[in-house]
């Protein structure tokens, strides 16, 4: 998962996997939950939150529980209340998922450079 959303470091191919979960089956899992977060959309911009930049941190435990941390483009944004309830909906379908959190954070605050070219071009905003 490589974009503005999220940042990662390459693993050599002969290190040790961190997880209990096999390398295979975490990579469909992230592959999975990032197009599920790609169906997830803020009713008033025409992007996904995962391209807006919105998503800042994915996790999934070795009991496949996903943990997200996320933000909104405002604070005051309207569907605050209902967007983490989004997420964890679109989260919780993807297979082999046992359960979802989606939290929302403001630190760092959101701002348009972490929103994804395809985004950018979405919203015609270079």
């Amino acid at each position: 998962m490589t974009d503005a959303a999220t940042e990662t470091t390459p693993v050599p191919d002969n290190a040790p996997n961190p997880s209990a979960i096999p390398p295979d089956e975490l990579a469909r899992l992230t592959d999975d939950i990032v197009a599920a977060l790609k169906t997830v959309y803020d009713p008033e911009i025409p992007v996904d939150i995962y391209e807006l930049g919105l998503i800042y941190k994915v996790d999934i435990d070795d009991d496949r529980n996903v943990a997200i941390e996320m933000t909104l483009t405002a604070p005051g944004c309207p569907v605050a209340g209902d967007m983490p309830g989004w997420v964890e909906n679109a989260v919780s379908t993807v297979q082999g998922v046992q359960s979802c959190r989606a939290t929302i954070v403001f630190d760092p605050p959101w701002d348009h450079s972490r929103m994804s070219e395809e985004a950018r071009v979405a919203m015609n905003m270079w």
